[in-house]
């Protein structure tokens, strides 16, 4: 890691995780992993992000409004509330995606602060040249926030340790990792 490097924490929250309503297996796994990527990225002094679906009640993202995804992440909820056991530091800056109605809000990319600011924007006014990226689920945000990430100019690197996926297809996720990996990401398992 260098002084130019940030954690991206991708949509850790209760809707994904085993009981939530929209479930990843074994969401809940990418928690302890991802704690100890925080405490290293703490420690070193560097960036932490965490994105979040922010939906509101009524969005094309959900199949009730004709959308692909049962309801999940509504905004002010318990389900779109982080996972308790995240770990997050105090500073840690919150990006939300997916707050209006007629947003899917597959990339953290597309989110923004609690001042209106863009994730990419955000990342340059840190310094920021390499994001580290992880949890879920792998071949939707994971996905989309890392493509995203390498079409701004940020250097990107997958957490695979840290990383679960929906799986409508058994090869999803695995396919999901090699679009990333061809489109310029490194991938990287914690020693």
């Amino acid at each position: 890691m260098s002084g130019k490097d940030a954690l991206i924490i991708v949509d850790v929250q209760n809707d994904f995780c085993p009981g939530g309503a929209l479930a990843v297996n074994d969401g809940d796994k990418v928690v302890p992993v991802l704690n100890r990527y925080i405490e290293k990225f703490s420690q070193a002094g560097l960036p932490i992000f965490a994105t979040r679906d922010w939906h509101p009640e009524k969005t094309i993202h959900f199949n009730t409004h004709g959308g692909q995804w049962p309801p999940h992440c509504i905004q002010g909820t318990k389900g779109a509330e982080f996972r308790a056991d995240l770990a997050l530091p105090q500073d840690v800056v919150i990006v939300s995606a997916g707050m209006a109605p007629d947003e899917e809000g597959y990339s953290g990319f597309e989110g923004r602060d609690h001042k209106g600011a863009r994730l990419a924007d955000l990342l340059r006014t840190y310094g920021v040249e390499r994001i580290f990226v992880g949890g879920l689920a792998t071949d939707y945000c994971v996905k989309h926030t890392v493509l995203d990430g390498l079409k701004e100019g940020f250097k990107a690197v997958l957490l695979e340790d840290a990383v679960r996926g929906v799986n409508l297809d058994p090869d999803d996720s695995k396919r999901a990792i090699e679009e990333m990996l061809r489109a310029g990401a490194e991938k990287r398992i914690e020693p």
